[in-house]
């Protein structure tokens, strides 16, 4: 099947086709050209591309960042080049580091050319925000990167657009936000709040009649449950597109179930823009290697295997103003093999969760808990869940549902999720009206309040 053509922007007065982009438009399709070749690199050449510029970033960061003076001092030697084994070393920086020493981590002699500076700040899911320096050409790569998208995607962007994200409002407009419509003709965007109401969600989807829908994977599949209880098809609906949250296996089946769509899954972070994309051909990600080295770390420090899962750990390859080496971001991911797509960008198997996302044992463990109850939703009201570990043996289930469980439901949940545990978990059944999301409107199935003895 042939991707819909696009229609690009001119800036020159009078030309229409073929367009003609402002200098803006030019850098931006200029690394768009490079990035189509890029991606069929192999593993090894990506390797030592990557290295060449990490190279450039250190001795910056060594010259410029007071932090990284101090703290790399012995580890690191600007007079030769970094090599993969010296890299390693290199101690890496906690998201606590980055607030505790967000001035000493500024450079002090930010390159002119990398254009101004804003500043970026995560949406402080665990209570404590960090904020990034950045410069303008970390805006440029996220663009790029949004383009890549839809092009490995194949989307027709004459089409509409809607988005029920955190942060937005009730509305519609031309065009589906600056990073196509510097460069690309595209159709209308709609949007409305994430905190509004699942069932007025479904109401208003079904009256604009969307091609392509972006949104969090929770809310995601809350569409697609009330779709299957109410018998909503939303034909023209095309694609889902995610991200902020994990997504699980089993949003991504609702939705086939619900409008017969695929769902495509992006990785991203405030700190660093994209971080990893659903593969074209298949559901796992690629990490964007032209801007993050992602490294997959094992609790020994040592890199992930195919198959094993780690602390994820990111190094921005652009960011000159605040240069982030070896960030552990806090989330967790599982190694994956090399692609049968060609591609030579290296692969994430999925995403898992962040550390509050693991089920604490008394002896100190921690362990990933499945709590999916798909096929069991098929046969109780369940609009919304979350299960939220409260001591070492007690889990709560938070149910948003159209009426109680009867006992044999209640007990049918029970059965299908203390099957998933380890032995001598009790599970609390709550029903709630609401179950909000936290900052930056994303949400999380399950959430642990013990914290692990030393």
């Amino acid at each position: 099947m042939t991707a819909p053509a696009w229609q690009y922007r001119s800036s020159a007065p009078g030309i229409v086709w073929p367009g003609i982009p402002d200098q803006e438009g030019a850098a931006l399709l200029a690394l768009q050209f490079q990035l189509e070749r890029t991606q069929w690199l192999a593993p090894r050449q990506l390797a030592e591309f990557q290295f060449r510029q990490l190279d450039v970033l250190a001795r910056h960061a060594w010259d410029s960042v007071p932090y990284y003076r101090e703290r790399w001092r012995g580890l690191y030697d600007p007079g030769k080049p970094l090599e993969s084994g010296a890299f390693a070393r290199l101690p890496c920086l906690a998201r606590g580091d980055v607030r505790a020493h967000y001035e000493a981590l500024k450079s002090r002699a930010i390159p002119p050319s990398h254009g101004g500076t804003g500043e970026s700040r995560t949406s402080g899911s665990t209570g404590s925000p960090v904020r990034v320096l950045k410069t303008a050409l970390c805006e440029l790569w996220w663009r790029a990167f949004t383009l890549r998208e839809h092009r490995w995607h194949g989307r027709d962007l004459s089409a509409r657009l809607a988005a029920i994200r955190q942060g937005m409002n009730a509305g519609e407009g031309v065009g589906w936000g600056i990073a196509t419509d510097t460069v690309l003709e595209t159709g209308s965007l709609v949007t409305l709040p994430v905190g509004t109401d699942v069932r007025v969600q479904l109401e208003w989807l079904e009256r604009q009649r969307p091609a392509y829908l972006l949104t969090h994977p929770t809310n995601l599949a809350e569409l697609a449950r009330l779709s299957l209880v109410r018998g909503v098809r939303l034909p023209g609906l095309l694609e889902a597109r995610t991200s902020g949250e994990m997504l699980p296996a089993e949003t991504r089946a609702l939705c086939r179930e619900a409008w017969d769509i695929p769902v495509r899954d992006m990785y991203s972070a405030n700190e660093f823009g994209y971080l990893a994309l659903q593969c074209p051909r298949h559901e796992h990600y690629h990490v964007q290697a032209e801007g993050v080295l992602l490294e997959v770390l094992g609790e020994d420090g040592r890199p992930c295997a195919a198959g094993e899962i780690g602390r994820v750990v990111i190094t921005s390859l652009h960011n000159f103003a605040m240069p982030l080496v070896r960030y552990d971001i806090g989330d967790y991911a599982e190694a994956g093999a090399s692609c049968p797509c060609g591609r030579g960008l290296p692969v994430l198997a999925r995403i898992v969760g962040r550390t509050r996302n693991m089920l604490v044992m008394r002896d100190g463990s921690k362990l990933w808990p499945a709590f999916g109850i798909r096929g069991l939703d098929e046969k109780i009201p369940v609009l919304q869940h979350q299960f939220v570990q409260k001591s070492y043996d007690v889990i709560e289930a938070r149910l948003v549902a159209e009426r109680p469980l009867t006992p044999d439901e209640e007990r049918g949940l029970r059965d299908r999720v203390l099957a998933k545990l380890p032995r001598g978990f009790e599970l609390r059944v709550a029903y709630v009206e609401n179950i909000p999301r936290g900052a930056g409107g994303k949400f999380e199935d399950f959430v642990s309040e013990v914290v692990a003895a030393p």
